[in-house]
């Protein structure tokens, strides 16, 4: 599968943490899709800054649909996990739609295997054929969020009926990475769900895009990723031991590494908030 070139891995001084684009405007996703996404529906216009940013480290699926192009990346396409920061090259698009797929929902609903996205940025037509144009362009044509929004309901649930279904053994690997803040051995892990060690490995890494080592990992450092909101300064070697890391050096390093700063140097979020308007809620919202 051909790919387009990624971001380089690493910190850009005029680039700022993916977490803090603000404004935007969100919807929830039809009952059926909730537990395939990691967070609702998400709307970015004109005004959303900043426009340089770092993506942290992750297992979700980015789907992304540029209302309005931009130069860099295709005009739509998603990107697969990654076990490092990734630091986007160019601007974002001025105005995109985006849905983040938990990588379980993203296997079932893309209905291919995510080791062939892994770190990577790939046309959506690459990946849907057809369909995936045929989803860009209809996006680009609706003229209201609110109707965007419902036709990507629409199209998601007729994935969801088609689409590959995970399997056991790697739901119930993911389901206990999640379930412990991902503290629990590889090698228990295998012995649970009945299956070797490398077959573990091989079938996880197939159907969530990392190997369950980095899937633990970055499990983990969600629980630090969750603390980030709270006021500053915190008490890293608190947060390190509450978060299950040895000490505060390793949880220094994997925040390197899935972010692309140190704690200290980690932008606030200003006041904390992101300034996100739901649709359902809005009289009107149109683009």
């Amino acid at each position: 599968m051909a790919s387009t070139t990624r971001g380089a891995v690493g910190t850009a001084s005029a680039a700022a943490p993916e977490r803090v684009r603000s404004p935007r405007l969100a919807a929830d996703p039809a009952p059926e899709l909730r537990p395939l996404l990691t967070r609702a529906y998400a709307g970015f216009t004109e005004a959303t800054s900043p426009r340089h940013l770092v993506l942290p480290a992750t297992t979700a699926v980015p789907l992304v649909v540029k209302l309005r192009d931009s130069p860099h990346r295709p005009p739509a396409f998603v990107m697969g996990g990654h076990g490092s920061s990734i630091v986007l090259e160019g601007a974002c698009a001025p105005s995109y739609l985006e849905v983040l797929l938990a990588p379980l929902g993203a296997y079932r609903l893309l209905g291919l295997p995510l080791d062939q996205l892994s770190g990577q940025t790939v046309d959506l037509v690459e990946v849907l054929g057809p369909a995936g144009r045929r989803l860009a362009e209809q996006l680009r044509d609706t003229p209201s969020w609110r109707q965007r929004f419902a036709l990507l309901d629409e199209f998601l649930l007729r994935r969801l009926d088609n689409g590959p279904r995970p399997a056991p053994e790697v739901a119930r690997a993911w389901q206990r990475l999640v379930a412990t803040g991902g503290r629990v051995p590889i090698g228990r892990l295998a012995s649970e769900v009945g299956w070797s060690h490398k077959h573990l490995i091989a079938r996880f890494r197939q159907q969530v895009g990392v190997g369950p080592k980095t899937a633990a990992r970055l499990v983990r450092f969600n629980t630090v990723w969750r603390r980030l909101d709270q006021p500053r300064p915190l008490d890293w070697g608190l947060v390190a031991a509450e978060s299950g890391y040895a000490d505060q050096a390793h949880l220094i390093r994997d925040f390197r590494q899935f972010t692309g700063w140190t704690p200290a140097q980690f932008p606030a979020d200003g006041d904390g908030k992101q300034e996100v308007n739901f649709v359902q809620d809005a009289v009107a919202v149109s683009s």
